[in-house]
Protein backbone atom coordinates (compact mmCIF):
# COMPACT_ATOMS: atom_id res chain seq x y z
CA UNK A 1 0.00 0.00 0.00
CA UNK A 2 0.60 3.70 -0.82
CA UNK A 3 0.92 6.44 2.00
CA UNK A 4 -0.72 9.30 0.08
CA UNK A 5 -1.67 12.53 1.38
CA UNK A 6 -4.90 14.08 0.63
CA UNK A 7 -5.76 17.61 0.50
CA UNK A 8 -9.73 17.46 2.18
CA UNK A 9 -12.10 19.14 -0.06
CA UNK A 10 -15.52 18.66 1.35
CA UNK A 11 -17.02 16.85 4.55
CA UNK A 12 -20.62 17.93 4.38
CA UNK A 13 -23.63 15.21 5.77
CA UNK A 14 -26.11 13.23 3.26
CA UNK A 15 -28.17 13.43 6.84
CA UNK A 16 -27.72 13.16 10.45
CA UNK A 17 -25.69 10.15 10.41
CA UNK A 18 -23.43 9.94 7.46
CA UNK A 19 -20.96 11.80 5.98
CA UNK A 20 -19.77 12.81 2.52
CA UNK A 21 -15.80 13.24 2.25
CA UNK A 22 -13.92 14.54 -0.78
CA UNK A 23 -10.63 13.61 -1.14
CA UNK A 24 -7.77 14.96 -3.32
CA UNK A 25 -4.67 12.78 -3.74
CA UNK A 26 -1.48 15.08 -3.75
CA UNK A 27 -0.20 11.80 -6.23
CA UNK A 28 -2.32 9.76 -8.94
CA UNK A 29 -2.83 6.25 -7.87
CA UNK A 30 -4.12 3.08 -8.94
CA UNK A 31 -7.06 1.10 -7.07
CA UNK A 32 -9.64 -1.42 -8.55
CA UNK A 33 -13.87 -0.60 -7.94
CA UNK A 34 -14.76 -2.01 -4.93
CA UNK A 35 -11.47 -1.26 -2.57
CA UNK A 36 -10.63 0.93 0.39
CA UNK A 37 -7.93 3.02 1.83
CA UNK A 38 -7.28 3.47 5.58
CA UNK A 39 -7.35 7.09 7.40
CA UNK A 40 -4.21 6.93 9.17
CA UNK A 41 -5.05 8.57 12.31
CA UNK A 42 -1.54 7.58 14.13
CA UNK A 43 0.94 5.47 13.26
CA UNK A 44 -1.10 2.83 15.11
CA UNK A 45 -4.56 3.86 14.29
CA UNK A 46 -5.50 3.62 10.60
CA UNK A 47 -9.09 3.27 9.82
CA UNK A 48 -10.78 1.78 6.99
CA UNK A 49 -13.67 2.73 4.47
CA UNK A 50 -15.04 1.72 1.29
CA UNK A 51 -13.64 4.65 -1.69
CA UNK A 52 -17.17 5.17 -3.11
CA UNK A 53 -16.07 6.94 -6.70
CA UNK A 54 -14.94 5.06 -9.43
CA UNK A 55 -10.88 4.56 -10.58
CA UNK A 56 -9.79 7.70 -12.72
CA UNK A 57 -11.92 10.10 -10.65
CA UNK A 58 -9.93 13.07 -9.63
CA UNK A 59 -11.12 12.93 -6.15
CA UNK A 60 -11.90 10.26 -3.80
CA UNK A 61 -15.36 9.89 -2.35
CA UNK A 62 -15.56 8.28 1.40
CA UNK A 63 -19.25 8.14 2.86
CA UNK A 64 -18.58 7.68 6.86
CA UNK A 65 -21.74 6.69 8.98
CA UNK A 66 -20.88 8.77 12.03
CA UNK A 67 -24.06 9.12 14.07
CA UNK A 68 -23.29 11.09 17.47
CA UNK A 69 -23.34 7.95 19.61
CA UNK A 70 -20.65 6.18 17.22
CA UNK A 71 -17.33 7.39 18.50
CA UNK A 72 -14.71 5.49 16.51
CA UNK A 73 -16.50 7.31 13.21
CA UNK A 74 -17.03 10.60 14.13
CA UNK A 75 -13.60 10.59 15.77
CA UNK A 76 -12.49 10.47 11.93
CA UNK A 77 -15.64 13.14 11.07
CA UNK A 78 -14.14 15.82 13.51
CA UNK A 79 -10.40 14.96 12.58
CA UNK A 80 -11.48 15.71 8.66
CA UNK A 81 -13.23 18.84 9.59
CA UNK A 82 -10.36 20.65 11.60
CA UNK A 83 -7.82 19.60 9.21
CA UNK A 84 -6.72 20.44 5.58
CA UNK A 85 -4.68 17.38 4.91
CA UNK A 86 -5.14 14.20 5.75
CA UNK A 87 -2.87 11.02 5.35
CA UNK A 88 -4.28 7.80 3.58
CA UNK A 89 -3.12 4.17 2.87
CA UNK A 90 -4.47 2.65 -0.46
CA UNK A 91 -5.11 0.73 -1.77
CA UNK A 92 -6.39 -2.41 -0.48
CA UNK A 93 -9.08 -5.12 0.04
CA UNK A 94 -9.46 -8.22 -2.63
CA UNK A 95 -13.39 -7.83 -3.14
CA UNK A 96 -12.67 -5.42 -6.09
CA UNK A 97 -15.02 -5.83 -9.46
CA UNK A 98 -14.36 -8.72 -11.19
CA UNK A 99 -14.74 -6.42 -14.91
CA UNK A 100 -13.84 -9.19 -17.18
CA UNK A 101 -16.31 -11.54 -15.85
CA UNK A 102 -19.89 -11.93 -18.08
CA UNK A 103 -22.19 -13.68 -14.87
CA UNK A 104 -24.74 -11.51 -13.77
CA UNK A 105 -23.98 -9.82 -11.06
CA UNK A 106 -25.93 -9.14 -7.60
CA UNK A 107 -24.91 -6.08 -5.27
CA UNK A 108 -26.01 -6.23 -1.71
CA UNK A 109 -25.19 -3.08 0.50
CA UNK A 110 -26.75 -2.76 4.39
CA UNK A 111 -26.27 1.06 5.48
CA UNK A 112 -22.92 2.79 4.25
CA UNK A 113 -21.98 -0.47 2.54
CA UNK A 114 -23.49 1.68 -0.46
CA UNK A 115 -20.49 3.52 -0.82
CA UNK A 116 -18.78 -0.15 -1.79
CA UNK A 117 -21.41 -0.36 -4.47
CA UNK A 118 -21.41 2.84 -5.49
CA UNK A 119 -17.58 2.42 -6.86
CA UNK A 120 -18.49 -0.79 -8.80
CA UNK A 121 -22.02 0.19 -10.33
CA UNK A 122 -19.75 3.60 -11.50
CA UNK A 123 -17.09 1.56 -13.27
CA UNK A 124 -19.30 -0.62 -14.91
CA UNK A 125 -20.97 2.50 -16.10
CA UNK A 126 -17.85 3.76 -17.02
CA UNK A 127 -16.22 0.88 -18.82
CA UNK A 128 -19.85 0.80 -21.00
CA UNK A 129 -20.78 -2.70 -19.70
CA UNK A 130 -24.35 -4.05 -19.70
CA UNK A 131 -24.08 -6.75 -17.55
CA UNK A 132 -27.71 -7.78 -15.85
CA UNK A 133 -27.21 -6.12 -12.71
CA UNK A 134 -29.36 -6.36 -9.44
CA UNK A 135 -28.55 -3.86 -6.60
CA UNK A 136 -30.18 -4.18 -3.37
CA UNK A 137 -30.05 -1.33 -0.74
CA UNK A 138 -31.14 -2.21 2.87
CA UNK A 139 -31.37 0.47 5.51
CA UNK A 140 -33.48 1.01 8.99
CA UNK A 141 -35.83 3.98 7.18
CA UNK A 142 -35.85 5.64 3.63
CA UNK A 143 -34.43 8.83 5.86
CA UNK A 144 -31.30 6.57 6.46
CA UNK A 145 -30.90 5.39 2.79
CA UNK A 146 -28.84 8.81 1.77
CA UNK A 147 -28.06 8.66 -1.47
CA UNK A 148 -30.95 6.42 -2.90
CA UNK A 149 -31.26 9.55 -5.78
CA UNK A 150 -28.11 8.56 -7.28
CA UNK A 151 -29.19 4.24 -7.13
CA UNK A 152 -32.86 5.71 -8.64
CA UNK A 153 -30.95 7.35 -11.57
CA UNK A 154 -29.32 4.25 -12.46
CA UNK A 155 -32.41 2.23 -12.73
CA UNK A 156 -33.98 4.84 -15.06
CA UNK A 157 -31.17 5.01 -16.73
CA UNK A 158 -29.61 1.90 -17.33
CA UNK A 159 -32.07 -1.14 -18.31
CA UNK A 160 -29.75 -3.60 -17.30
CA UNK A 161 -29.28 -2.65 -13.46
CA UNK A 162 -32.40 -2.94 -11.47
CA UNK A 163 -32.00 -1.03 -8.06
CA UNK A 164 -34.42 -2.87 -5.11
CA UNK A 165 -34.56 -0.60 -1.78
CA UNK A 166 -35.09 -2.11 1.26
CA UNK A 167 -36.01 -1.16 4.70
CA UNK A 168 -37.14 -2.30 7.55
CA UNK A 169 -39.49 0.57 8.45
CA UNK A 170 -41.67 2.69 5.94
CA UNK A 171 -44.78 4.94 5.43
CA UNK A 172 -47.51 3.56 2.84
CA UNK A 173 -46.41 5.68 0.01
CA UNK A 174 -42.82 4.24 0.07
CA UNK A 175 -41.52 3.32 -3.05
CA UNK A 176 -39.73 0.03 -2.47
CA UNK A 177 -40.20 -3.09 -0.57
CA UNK A 178 -40.81 -3.15 2.87
CA UNK A 179 -38.43 -5.92 4.78
CA UNK A 180 -35.55 -6.96 6.30
CA UNK A 181 -32.70 -7.12 3.28
CA UNK A 182 -31.33 -10.37 3.55
CA UNK A 183 -35.41 -12.00 4.45
CA UNK A 184 -36.04 -9.87 0.68
CA UNK A 185 -32.98 -11.62 -1.15
CA UNK A 186 -34.55 -14.99 0.28
CA UNK A 187 -37.77 -14.10 -1.13
CA UNK A 188 -36.54 -13.25 -4.96
CA UNK A 189 -33.96 -15.75 -5.08
CA UNK A 190 -34.55 -19.30 -5.20
CA UNK A 191 -30.66 -20.40 -6.53
CA UNK A 192 -27.92 -18.27 -6.42
CA UNK A 193 -26.04 -20.34 -8.58
CA UNK A 194 -24.39 -18.25 -12.05
CA UNK A 195 -23.80 -14.97 -10.18
CA UNK A 196 -21.12 -12.94 -9.10
CA UNK A 197 -22.01 -11.25 -5.56
CA UNK A 198 -20.33 -8.53 -3.98
CA UNK A 199 -21.65 -7.69 -0.34
CA UNK A 200 -20.71 -4.73 2.31
CA UNK A 201 -22.40 -4.03 5.16
CA UNK A 202 -22.05 -4.46 9.24
CA UNK A 203 -20.24 -7.49 9.68
CA UNK A 204 -22.86 -9.29 11.31
CA UNK A 205 -25.07 -9.12 8.60
CA UNK A 206 -22.57 -10.33 6.08
CA UNK A 207 -21.99 -13.18 7.89
CA UNK A 208 -25.42 -13.92 8.47
CA UNK A 209 -25.66 -13.34 4.69
CA UNK A 210 -22.56 -16.24 3.62
CA UNK A 211 -24.62 -19.25 5.90
CA UNK A 212 -28.05 -18.08 4.10
CA UNK A 213 -26.79 -18.33 0.57
CA UNK A 214 -25.05 -21.39 1.57
CA UNK A 215 -28.06 -22.84 1.36
CA UNK A 216 -28.97 -20.91 -1.68
CA UNK A 217 -25.98 -22.66 -4.17
CA UNK A 218 -23.67 -19.71 -3.83
CA UNK A 219 -20.55 -20.76 -5.52
CA UNK A 220 -18.16 -18.75 -2.98
CA UNK A 221 -15.23 -18.60 -5.55
CA UNK A 222 -17.77 -16.02 -7.07
CA UNK A 223 -18.87 -14.13 -3.42
CA UNK A 224 -16.84 -10.91 -2.99
CA UNK A 225 -16.82 -9.21 0.40
CA UNK A 226 -14.00 -8.01 2.36
CA UNK A 227 -16.19 -8.64 5.63
CA UNK A 228 -15.11 -12.07 4.79
CA UNK A 229 -11.52 -11.60 5.80
CA UNK A 230 -12.37 -10.87 9.56
CA UNK A 231 -15.20 -13.50 10.26
CA UNK A 232 -13.84 -16.71 9.11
Amino acid sequence: MNSIRCKIEKVTPFNDAVYQVQLRPELPFAFAAGQYLSIVMSETDKRPFSIASAPGCELLELHIGAAVTENYPMQVVERLKSSETIDIEAPAGDAFLRHQSDRPRLLIAGGTGFSYIKSIVEQQIALGQQIETSLYWGCRTPEAMYYQSIAREWHQQFPWLHFVPVVEQAPADWQGKTNLLLAQLKEDFISLIGYDIYIAGRFPMVGAAREMFRDMGVEEEHLYGDAFAFIK
